[in-house]
């Protein structure tokens, strides 16, 4: 029997993600600059990390090197203080990525959870260009670490692990699981190393209460980009009418034609932005906003170099 093609907008295909290497050149920079992007290899880096040229001292935190402690500064506070160095050499890149229910779906473009992937993709052909170790927590019900590496090698284990996880039958087999995020954030501590560079994609329906700890907990000692993928629908209602929608068991009926529903239909995803907003800008985590109808390598490329561009302390939306 023939088999039917397989939409590589619906589900993820390992040749579309192979072939991203050829775009991977619009997330990297012009030799001879000064790196402003957050993904640095052996480029400086507007993030800390764990290059040679010492920045700055701080207290010391559970998880630190005692290799970088800075004895005359702990002598002289009677505290323990750790030294911090602008990065000049290989990082850990880690992406941690949402591939629940709610990723499968998709009106214009493709599914979420392809999206998803496809960034998650590009970070790992652009951190191996830049001599950077690639690694991965993917949570579709389970959860999947891979340990960071560096080399082709490395990006294509990542590349078939993506591909096995973003089947649609396999991501709608597991139900809605509350607190999945906080679950995945306590998790990736076994893969993020301190001084990594966490990048977190997601539609975000999945945090909870805890979400916010356990993002800051992470935060005080990797440096993390969020990456907020939505479907167009999830950011204004359709033209009035009725939908059938359906999550793959269970069937509906959308009403946008009354003021009250399309009202409802606002609220519910304006309350849902601004948690996302909330959960990130107030831990001075940058969030990059993608949509499944744009192309994600120009949008990725635009929201790092904002990210590079601005100040410490000015992270929050940047895209």
């Amino acid at each position: 029997m023939k088999q039917v093609p397989t939409d590589p907008n619906v589900r993820v295909s390992v040749d579309d993600l192979i072939g991203l290497r050829r775009r991977v050149e619009a997330l990297q920079l012009k030799r001879g600059q000064p790196s402003r992007s957050a993904i640095t290899g052996a480029h400086r880096s507007r993030f800390r990390g764990r290059g040679m040229d010492y920045q700055e001292s701080r207290h010391y935190q559970a998880g630190d090197d005692i290799r970088n402690m800075d004895w005359r500064i702990t002598a002289r506070a009677g505290r323990p203080h750790v030294k911090l160095y602008a990065e000049e050499r290989e990082r850990p890149v880690v992406t941690l990525l949402d591939l629940g229910p709610s990723m499968f779906f998709g009106t214009r473009g493709a599914f979420k959870s392809v999206v998803a992937a496809r960034i998650a993709a590009l970070l790992g052909w652009a951190a191996i260009a830049k001599h950077d170790r690639i690694g991965a927590l993917l949570f579709n019900g389970d959860h999947h670490e891979l340990q960071p590496a560096g080399g082709r090698r490395s990006v294509m284990r990542l590349i078939r692990a993506l591909a096995a996880a973003g089947d649609p039958a396999v991501g709608l087999a597991h139900g809605a699981e509350p607190g999945a995020l906080s679950t995945a954030l306590t998790r990736l501590r076994r893969v993020a190393r301190p001084g990594s560079l966490v990048f977190l994609i997601s539609d975000f329906y999945s945090l909870d209460e805890e979400t916010g700890r356990h993002l800051g907990q992470l935060r005080r000692h990797s440096d993390i980009v969020a990456c907020r993928v939505a479907d167009p629908l999830e950011l204004a209602p359709p033209p009035a009418g009725h939908y059938g929608i359906t999550d793959g068991v269970r069937t509906s009926v959308l009403d946008t034609r009354s003021p009250l529903g399309r009202g409802g239909y606002d609220a519910y995803f304006a309350r849902h932005q601004r948690a996302v907003l909330d959960l990130t800008s107030g831990r001075g985590v940058p969030l990059i906003r993608f949509s499944t109808d744009e192309d994600p390598v120009a949008r990725l490329a635009a929201g790092l170099d904002l990210i590079g561009r601005r100040r410490p302390g000015r992270l929050e939306a940047v895209a």
